[in-house]
């Protein structure tokens, strides 16, 4: 069976208008602004989450709001804030804005489907932010850049495959100690994240990987510095040779699974030998 993410970077290279630039810029604008609504009047951020009866009887507004739900209503929630912005930021400039606004309107219209699924099962509604949409946008990252370090609590250096883990632990205990279909939910609000990184995830595990050496990411981009100041391109393609300079509207990204800092045309970026030293 085809890869789902072949077509999904056909499509976005067919279509290279296609998606929201700075996606996350807006939804972080909209998430501060509905904190600063809800700490002025609480009950207001009862009409945001998403709600199957509700929605039914006319309150259609809660099908885009629930996606804006602030993932934090404390005052720590301006740190979460930043956190998913730049997490999400960084997954656009790495997937490109097609593939990142895919992936994550992805994770809402799964939500939504499973909302209105439990109503049409137990009869009951259950109210859904954009906690479980967040938590598979944070697994992607780490998947993708699993020895990235992060400043934890502003103090502790730590990676970011070992903050997935801990989320993961709670990921787990919500399946576990939540009431069925209920429980049900983490894991179909996280599918997109099996879909988009389930190959980096199991690069990550495979026991035949397991001894390849980290990548100085820093090293790399410096001696990738040094020799784009004796050329006149930023990027060539590491099979075809085409380069930006020469194709200017081509598209070109970097592994994650090769072994060092490779550039790829989209022609191959998901078609070609990966680099083991």
């Amino acid at each position: 069976m085809r890869n789902p993410m072949n077509r999904i970077e056909r499509f976005c290279y067919e279509h290279p208008n296609f998606g929201i630039k700075n996606l996350m810029m807006y939804i972080s604008i909209a998430n501060v602004a509905f904190w600063v609504l809800g700490a002025i009047n609480r009950p207001f951020l009862s009409y945001l989450s998403f709600d199957a009866a509700a929605i039914l009887h006319g309150q259609l507004w809660r099908l885009v709001t629930f996606m804006l739900y602030p993932p934090s209503t404390g005052l720590l929630a301006f740190i979460a804030f930043y956190f998913y912005y730049w997490i999400g930021s960084t997954l656009e400039q790495y997937w490109g804005s097609g593939q990142f606004t895919i992936y994550f309107f992805t994770g809402v219209i799964l939500t939504i489907l499973y909302g209105f699924l439990i109503y049409f099962i137990t009869g009951s509604s259950v109210r859904l932010d954009s906690q479980y949409i967040y938590l598979s946008m944070f697994f992607s990252f780490a998947a993708l850049f699993p020895d990235m370090q992060v400043l934890f609590m502003y103090i502790i250096p730590i990676k970011m495959k070992y903050l997935a883990i801990v989320d993961a632990v709670f990921f787990a205990l919500a399946v576990i100690t939540n009431p069925f279909p209920v429980n049900l939910l983490p894991i179909v609000a996280v599918l997109n994240f099996f879909i988009f990184c389930g190959g980096d995830l199991l690069s990550h595990v495979r026991p035949n990987r397991a001894s390849r050496s980290t990548v100085n990411f820093r090293k790399e981009s410096r001696r990738i510095r040094r020799e784009q100041q004796s050329r006149l391109y930023t990027h060539k393609c590491a099979v075809c040779g085409r380069t930006d300079v020469d194709y200017p509207n081509l598209e070109f990204r970097y592994c994650s699974r090769c072994q060092g800092y490779h550039c790829f045309c989209i022609d191959h970026i998901n078609n070609h030998i990966h680099f083991t030293e």
